[in-house]
């Protein structure tokens, strides 16, 4: 009888799992729509009121964003108000949506990741993962790794689409 081998695990193929980029954060949203006179409109004297009564530092160290759920117009001083009490208390913050700072977390991670062991190697870039916005991750982390690796393919090592072979 012959021995069972793993020809995945001969192939010399690398399996990059998205999810090692998730962000893994809890992320804090201010959501300016309450600080709206009658739901219309933001009044400076009563949103530097609110400003200085909020408790920032349950921000502290952390990644919040800053939107608005109501349809209004924000004035932008709003926005830089509070940008600058999240930075006082060392706060990652962006204006925008959870999605928007979840791709910026991971373009972060992608950035400072160590993919020396990827030089010219054949790369599979695992299909399912939990990851906010898995195209998204993906196109980044190919941007990445593209001049490095000999190939890059999508899916599990049983089944593979190929992307990218270098010439």
């Amino acid at each position: 009888m012959e021995e069972i081998r793993n020809k995945v695990a001969e192939s010399g193929l690398i399996q990059l799992d998205l999810g090692v980029f998730n962000p893994k954060v809890t992320i804090h949203t201010i959501d300016l729509a309450e600080q709206l006179w009658q739901g219309l409109v933001i009044k400076e004297k009563d949103f530097r009121e609110w400003i200085k009564l909020h408790n920032w530092s349950q921000y502290s160290a952390g990644y919040a964003i800053i939107t608005c759920s109501a349809d209004a117009i924000i004035p932008t001083w709003a926005y830089m108000l509070v940008s600058v009490e999240l930075t006082r208390v060392n706060c990652n913050h962006l204006v925008g949506s959870q999605i928007d700072l979840e791709r910026e977390l991971i373009r972060q991670k992608i950035e400072q990741f160590n993919f020396d062991s990827l030089q010219d190697q054949r790369v599979i870039i695992k299909g399912c993962s939990d990851i906010a916005d898995p195209a998204y991750a993906m196109t980044e982390l190919i941007k990445r790794i593209q001049a490095d690796v000999k190939s890059i393919m999508y899916g599990e090592p049983c089944s593979t689409v190929p992307v990218y072979k270098r010439r």
